[in-house]
């Protein structure tokens, strides 16, 4: 953490997630000096301090096992104007909290919530990430073209095919070619991955046998393994994947990819130099529209004074502090003026078309038991409705099969398990007999729990959201954190495009629940959640309920101009030409893959030209 001599690199990069790993370790291999500033704790010796914090929180959400702790000592949720380092959490989305500034870190200013969080660490985001390691399908890349929706990209699949199984080797994924060859997802002659794909679920099978014959669309469904980022072999060190249905929020045995695997290794060059707790707050621009340097300022403890400040030169600089963190830092680097609306944002585009993959949940009982609450949490999905001629008039979505019963939904087996020892009916699975749920024990309770647990399943719909000028991320001009450092404020709505996805997708779980035989028991959302929305469905008002999936994208696209885009195909800035944007902000729209593996892609490319620039100059 200690500056150098002369405080001058290679390369600076802001952000020690995924893509700053990547290209870190790229250029460390390369002989290159690199220097990363992430705002957050270092990378810990070992998870059991991650372990502990999940073991013990109230609340086992996917940000519980990490820093800074969720919850204060006096038990209300941590005010974020008290930490220097602050980050949202899904406990500040409901009516009573989503809109508070001393609970909930993001200033939420929009029509709808924002349900996404991230975090703040070393190794960023995907320390909680569930490993599905999806490409993206060729029309993702030319929606406007194919569909007169959305924009396109500047890119296409053909120019990300070699990078995708370059990220696919360096994240360790387990698939089979045969399997993932849909959609027009082409691979090299002889192409393998890494690793077998993970074995299906019993409920993949019983999902796979219940949806046969179904068609959606004019498109028949099917069900299909899921690329994962976990070790179905050992592979990198890691062992394998021993089935724990805990990859979000935490792997108890690494057999999941996070970046830490690759951070370190940058680390182990011998030429990348990690700063933890250091907050980028400007970045200097020279009058040839050059960057000079990053200013920051330290501190040692979550809620104690600045300790230090300072600034870092290098050759290049790599922006990769996440798709809203980084918008923030753009938008607050003025140069006295000469960047009156900040860094890198002459089109205007910086903190536009924010975008996530609101999620549908729907869950239900089957007629016979299917053993949930095994294996990794997700290891198949239909994939068939991620792309069709349907995308002309409604988004897409894909459907993710859960193997962990109703967890997500309504956190069982504990709630289920409550409800039968006390007598109340939470989850619906206790209804009132002569007037009072029953409160069990003994033969009576282990027969319930057997028989409702082993039934169990739910289906997530990852919905494409449309890119909308106004879903964004400004700066608040009134709150800031414990450093002085403004918040970032968000805007947030749902298109009507989107909205139809999502009434596709409750028709979509109805009949599928129908035809298994399964009892539906997804639950109408209240009136005031933040994140629901009215939609006509058949001529029917209808209330339906989004998550957030954790894939923040699009706040800084790439674009074939700079008057429409920020940065370009390579993803260099148009303003600056030593500057890099990388990350999930530079896409200019979402699809239906979770988006990790092409972040991992667009980054190893990224990096290429980084080391072309370095050589040349």
């Amino acid at each position: 953490m200690s500056p150098s001599a002369d405080n001058t690199f290679d390369v600076v990069i802001v952000g020690a997630g995924v893509a700053g790993a990547l290209i870190a370790k790229q250029l460390g291999s390369a002989g290159r000096k690199v220097l990363i500033i992430e705002a957050g704790d270092a990378i810990p010796t070992n998870i059991d301090g991650f372990m502990d914090r999940f073991y013990t929180s109230v609340a086992k959400v996917p940000e519980a096992p990490y820093t800074p702790d969720l919850i204060d000592p006096t038990g209300n949720i941590a005010d974020p104007t008290l930490l220097n380092a602050g980050r949202p959490t899904v406990l500040t989305l409901d009516a009573t909290n989503w809109k508070k500034p001393d609970q909930a870190y993001l200033i939420q200013t929009g029509k709808l919530a924002f349900a996404s969080t991230y975090e703040r660490i070393a190794a960023g985001t995907m320390r909680h990430w569930l490993g599905t390691s999806l490409r993206m399908c060729p029309n993702d890349f030319r929606t406007q073209t194919s569909y007169r929706q959305m924009v396109d990209w500047p890119i296409r699949y053909e120019d990300l095919e070699s990078w995708y199984g370059a990220a696919e080797a360096e994240i360790g994924v387990s698939a089979d070619t045969q399997d993932q060859e849909y959609l027009g997802i082409a691979f090299p002659p002889g192409y393998q991955y890494p690793m077998p794909k993970i074995p299906p679920s019993l409920v993949d099978d019983v999902v796979a046998q219940g949806v046969t014959g179904m068609v959606v669309d004019d498109i028949p469904l099917s069900v299909t393994s899921t690329p994962a980022g976990r070790n179905s072999r050992p592979y990198q060190s890691r062992p394998v994947c021993q089935g724990n249905t805990n990859c979000i929020p935490i792997c108890p045995i690494g057999a999941k990819y996070d970046p830490s695997v690759t951070l370190n290794a940058a680390l182990n060059t011998g030429n990348v130099t990690l700063w933890t707790k250091t907050v980028a707050n400007n970045i200097a621009i020279d009058e040839n529209g050059r960057v000079t340097e990053v200013q920051y300022l330290q501190y040692q403890d979550i809620k104690g004074p600045r300790t230090g400040s300072g600034s870092v030169r290098a050759k290049i600089f790599v922006i990769a502090a996440h798709a809203v963190e980084g918008p923030k830092l753009l938008l607050m680097s003025k140069n006295n003026g000469r960047t009156p609306n900040g860094v890198a944002n002459r089109s205007l585009q910086v903190g536009c078309n924010l975008m996530d993959h609101p999620l549908y949940l729907a869950w239900a009982l089957l007629p016979k038991p299917a053993w949930g609450y095994r294996g990794p949490l997700a290891t198949s999905g239909i994939e068939n409705l991620r792309d069709g001629k349907f995308r002309s008039q409604r988004a897409a979505f894909r459907i993710e099969i859960g193997n962990e019963g109703w967890n997500f939904p309504i956190s069982d087996p504990f709630t289920t398990t409550l409800d039968f020892i006390n007598g109340t009916n939470a989850s619906q699975l206790n209804p009132p007999a002569g007037g009072a749920s029953p409160a069990l024990f003994g033969s009576g309770l282990v027969n319930a729990l057997n028989g409702s647990l082993t039934r169990q399943f739910r289906l997530g719909f990852l919905m494409e959201q449309s890119p909308e000028q106004g879903n964004r991320v400004t700066l608040s001009d009134t709150y800031t954190d414990h450093l002085g450092i403004p918040r970032p404020e968000i805007q947030y709505d749902i298109s009507e495009y989107t909205q139809q996805g999502f009434v596709a997708a409750k028709k979509c779980a109805d009949a599928i629940f129908a035809k298994m035989g399964a009892h539906q028991f997804t639950t109408p959302p209240d009136d005031d959640d933040p994140s629901t929305f009215v939609a006509d469905i058949d001529g029917v008002e209808t209330r339906l309920k989004y998550f957030g999936a954790g894939h923040v994208v699009g706040t800084y696209r790439m674009g074939p101009d700079r008057d429409h885009s920020v940065v370009d195909r390579f993803q260099r800035s148009w303003d600056h030409p030593n500057l890099f944007l990388v990350g999930g902000g530079v896409f200019p729209t979402v699809a239906t893959a979770n988006p990790t593996l092409t972040i991992a892609a667009l980054c190893l490319w990224a990096a290429q030209t980084i080391a072309k620039d370095l050589g040349s100059s």
